[in-house]
């Protein structure tokens, strides 16, 4: 277990798989995925955002392959990118076919759009002789034909009965290399749905988020509260908090995540307090520019910021580092303990030596 992880309640039960060099499923780490908004006939700019989205901790990421015209593109993104690449396919199982061979280390499909269960079948094959698992994505909009248009099923009904069909049939075919998905943008339906698929299939690895969930701000509150619900239940192993921004966003946010359900830190965590009538000095100008600097720190760290002594040490002694502000200076402290004095012009960078010497 890596520092800033703990173990999870219940899903050290489901099948263990690999996505290239991560591990998914039974009891591995929840794993942060994201997906390239770049074209994926241009392998260059493709590479150079995987490269970014790496450096924040993307563990997985997936490329959309539209057309054929994408696949010598996508070829070359395996070969070259630092993270496992998952092939996202919708419609043309050829597609899928082609990109097992061509190096993909996972295929996404909905074998509810892809036309028949032959297609399907086709698909499981060509993953089957390279050896790669298959992401089964349902969501509302590509629901198994035998139920979208039923009007006594309620959607999360709709979209367990798509799954548990498809699982069902990847199970006869037995392929049993196969994470599960099934999303909305509403948070109830997501938390209906996957708490259904956890006792249904407790064997199957999920892939947790919540789909079209909008902008950063909106976004962010309907994935971590979806998200982080089911996490805290035991349900998830491997997560994409799709947002309407930078894919970097959305890897920043599920390790922001991770970090406040202490299930895994990969940055440093600020604690912060609100202000009030008793601080005495810019407490948001300092909370901002510390979250600037660690930012830029790999270490699950823990470090305050308090506005007075009221919220001092007392209250943050739980933080590995700390400053407790006053009128023109700062108590640093370590562990609840005083280091020493700061004067208010010198808080950020003493706190922040303080850091480097942890680090």
């Amino acid at each position: 277990m890596q520092a800033g992880e703990r173990q999870r309640p219940a899903r050290d039960r489901t099948h263990r798989l690999q996505v290239g060099t991560v591990p998914v499923g039974g009891g591995a780490p929840v794993s942060v995925q994201s997906m390239c908004t770049t074209k994926t006939s241009d392998p260059a700019t493709t590479l150079k955002q995987i490269r970014g989205l790496a450096s924040e901790g993307c563990e997985i990421i997936r490329v959309a392959i539209p057309s054929f015209h994408e696949l010598d593109g996508f070829e070359a993104i395996c070969a070259e990118s630092p993270l496992p690449v998952v092939a996202d396919i919708h419609f043309d199982y050829k597609l899928a076919i082609e990109a097992s061979r061509r190096g993909a280390a996972a295929l996404r499909i909905n074998p509810g759009n892809v036309g028949s269960f032959e297609r399907v079948d086709a698909i499981i094959e060509a993953a089957g002789e390279v050896g790669i698992p298959i992401r089964i994505g349902v969501n509302a909009g590509s629901l198994d034909p035998a139920v979208a248009d039923r009007e006594d099923l309620t959607l999360p009904e709709k979209l367990v009965a798509s799954a548990l069909s498809f699982v069902a049939h990847f199970d006869v075919r037995g392929f049993d290399d196969v994470v599960l998905s099934a999303k909305a943008h509403s948070v109830p339906v997501t938390l209906e749905t996957y708490r259904r698929l956890a006792c249904e299939l407790p064997q199957v690895p999920l892939h947790v988020g919540v789909t079209e969930a909008g902008t950063l701000r909106q976004g962010t509150v309907k994935n971590a509260t979806a998200v982080g619900i089911l996490l805290e239940e035991g349900i998830g192993d491997t997560m994409r908090l799709s947002l309407t921004a930078d894919p970097v966003e959305e890897v920043r946010v599920a390790w922001d995540l991770l970090g406040a359900l202490g299930m895994r830190r990969l940055h440093p965590e600020l604690v912060s307090c609100p202000t009030c009538g008793r601080c005495q000095v810019d407490l948001i100008g300092i909370a901002q520019e510390v979250q600037r600097r660690l930012s830029e720190v790999d270490a699950p760290l823990s470090v305050a910021v308090m506005g007075c002594v009221v919220n001092g040490p007392g209250e943050a002694r739980d933080a590995d580092l700390g400053i407790a502000c006053g009128r023109g200076q700062g108590v640093l402290f370590e562990n609840g303990r005083r280091i020493r004095n700061v004067p208010e012009d010198r808080i950020v960078d003493a706190l922040m030596e303080e850091v480097a010497r942890r680090v």
